[in-house]
């Protein structure tokens, strides 16, 4: 099981009283959102907690009963396993974002591949990728190398890992030598590079999409937040860390 980091982000400038936020989010936006929830807070607009975690167990925390106002999952369908469960706000779930896939290998060992055929290349024992059968960088990954015929050759030496962050951490602590990740993750690894990015036409329909919880403490607060996500000084930010918008809205 993955464990979430709970990390608090508040400026200098949110006013006492605010209610604080609790957004359950997929761990590959952890630098992205840490940095928008900071610029909110200096805003004055109030604090942000963050739970992020592989976005299959935060929706079962959710369905536990684990706290939360927003929900931002990396695929629409652990976003559906929260609605099965009624849990989502009527009319509040949105795309928010979009991504794409890369192979990174260790920065010790840097390679350029001229093709995704390269990962079936023995030289890569250990192929590090999010638990295809419930982390969603690991569904859309296996989903990626079925479609280009690849994923048999290289079943037996897949790693699972319990995030997209923990396929990253093997390939950069030396377990893995290579790993399938999200382009945004690749951008921010330290001692890991890129070996391959999967073109947009394609890979996997990659979508991020954001709801509010009817259980939330302060639906206001929640929309407030929400809609911040969506707004332009937070687009920027996104894409700064190497995401892109998504449309249509998904429900």
């Amino acid at each position: 099981m993955a464990f979430a980091t709970l990390v608090s982000a508040s400026g200098t400038g949110s006013a006492a009283g605010q209610t604080t936020v609790t957004v359950s989010a997929a761990v590959s936006l952890t630098d992205a959102l840490t940095a928008i929830a900071e610029r909110y807070g200096a805003e004055g607009r109030g604090s942000v907690r963050f739970n992020f975690g592989a976005s299959n167990t935060l929706a079962r925390q959710i369905v536990n009963g684990a706290p939360a106002d927003v929900f931002v999952s990396a695929d629409e369908a652990q976003m559906d396993v929260a609605a099965a469960a009624g849990l989502l706000k009527e009319g509040s779930r949105v795309n928010l974002l979009s991504n794409q896939l890369a192979i990174v290998v260790p920065s010790d060992r840097p390679r350029t591949m001229k093709s995704v055929r390269e990962i079936a290349d023995p030289a890569f024992k250990r192929i590090a990728i999010g638990d295809p059968a419930a982390v969603p960088a690991g569904v859309y990954a296996r989903q990626y190398l079925e479609q280009e015929g690849l994923w048999d050759s290289i079943a037996a030496r897949v790693i699972p890992a319990a995030s997209v962050r923990a396929a990253l951490s093997a390939v950069e602590s030396g377990a893995a030598d290579a790993a399938v990740v999200y382009r945004t993750d690749a951008r921010v690894a330290l001692r890991a590079t890129v070996a391959w990015v999967v073109p947009v036409d394609r890979g996997p329909r990659i979508r991020y999409p954001a709801a509010i919880l009817r259980g939330a403490a302060d639906p206001a607060a929640a929309q407030r937040f929400l809609d911040y996500l969506r707004g332009e000084d937070a687009a920027r930010i996104f894409e700064r860390f190497g995401f892109a918008r998504a449309a249509p809205p998904s429900r």
